[in-house]
């Protein structure tokens, strides 16, 4: 297989999307048991958490867990969204500042104003893409609504406007029925987005799409989420890394293999961050992240970070970069923004 590839499939019962880039796995979404990063529930505060300056709240899904709780009292309703996946046990982490997320379009509520991805620099480009956003408006809710912000994502630099303005009418409208809910009891207003609308939504770049039934099978893609499943990833010049979740944390190891140059170990913990941000992701791996480098010169380090940075920078998974600890590993906190495959039965 070669070229840039999107796979809708199942895993079992669950929804999957994978996407393959010259044959090589490069994300994986699978459906969770969960409430999705992206629902959003109008829900009640129940108890606070001394400590924790957080709060649980009540949802018909189960209890949430929401930190900002500044004036805040058990009873309140609100409106919140899941951020992310919850440890096994736990209740699912929400927050307060709702977004709603299409392929093309971003609605931010109290948020205001419009905005384009910078990632769009041309300015031609982006004279065109404000002149569709206020077409839209114009035939939607007239003007933009005063406490709502619209983003128009990086995918609509070379999106049909007809598609891009369908999707903005959608998105305003979707905000506006949501943000001027009535009810008064704990209800799920909207459904996060499944594998193959995340696939749609977030894996923009130009793809050849296969959605038939089996296709990971017939395609090899099976093998490859295989392949995922185990710990070991072969990096550059033959070192490799191993990648354990525990109940803890993921601890990953970084070996120089046949290697044994001075040199071995930089080029070892180099490679492992360029690698690193593909390793996680295919592993729906997340939370507490910490990497036992191979050894180096203490000099080298600024080096092996700034490879950390500039590799996570693209992931999509929001990740920070804590730093090393004082037996020399590093430290990164991973947002649980997925189905960790080890979940998943083969």
């Amino acid at each position: 297989m070669k070229g840039r590839q999107i796979f809708l499939d199942h895993m079992g019962d669950r929804e999957a999307a994978a996407l393959m880039v010259d044959g090589r796995l490069e994300d994986l979404l699978i459906a969770g048991t969960a409430p999705a990063p992206g629902t959003i529930y109008r829900a009640r505060a129940d108890r606070p958490v001394k400590g924790q300056g957080g709060m649980f709240l009540s949802t018909p899904d189960g209890p949430a867990f929401l930190r900002q709780v500044k004036g805040l009292a058990p009873g309140d309703m609100l409106l919140v969204q899941v951020t992310s996946y919850a440890e096994e046990g736990k209740a699912f982490p929400v927050t307060t500042r709702v977004i709603f997320k299409s392929r093309y379009a971003m609605v931010t509520p109290g948020a205001p104003g419009l905005n384009i991805s910078r990632s769009i620099r041309d300015e031609e480009v982006r004279d065109r893409l404000l002149e569709c956003a206020h077409e839209a408006i114009a035939e939607g809710p007239g003007t933009l609504p005063d406490d709502l912000g619209l983003v128009l994502r990086s995918a609509t630099a070379e999106a049909d406007e007809t598609e891009i303005a369908e999707d903005i009418l959608a998105m305003l409208s979707l905000a506006q029925q949501v943000m001027s809910d009535p009810g008064t009891e704990p209800e799920r207003l909207v459904d996060g987005d499944g594998p193959h609308m995340l696939a749609w939504r977030d894996w923009s770049e130009p793809a050849e799409i296969i959605a038939d039934d089996g296709c990971f099978e017939s395609h090899d893609v099976a093998d490859a989420i295989d392949h995922a499943r185990g710990d070991r990833e072969t990096l550059e010049g033959g070192a490799w890394i191993s990648v354990e979740p525990t109940r803890a944390l993921v601890a990953v190891d970084v070996n120089t293999g046949r290697d044994t140059s001075m040199a071995a170990g930089i080029k070892a913990n180099l490679a492992c961050a360029r690698a690193l941000p593909r390793a996680l992701r295919v592993r729906g791996l997340g939370g507490q992240i910490v990497v036992d480098f191979a050894p180096m010169p203490k000099k080298d380090r600024i080096r092996v970070e700034s490879a950390l940075r500039s590799a996570f920078r693209a992931d999509p998974e929001e990740t920070s970069l804590v730093g090393w600890t004082g037996m020399g590993n590093f430290e990164l906190q991973r947002k649980r923004g997925r189905v960790p495959l080890s979940e998943v039965q083969p």
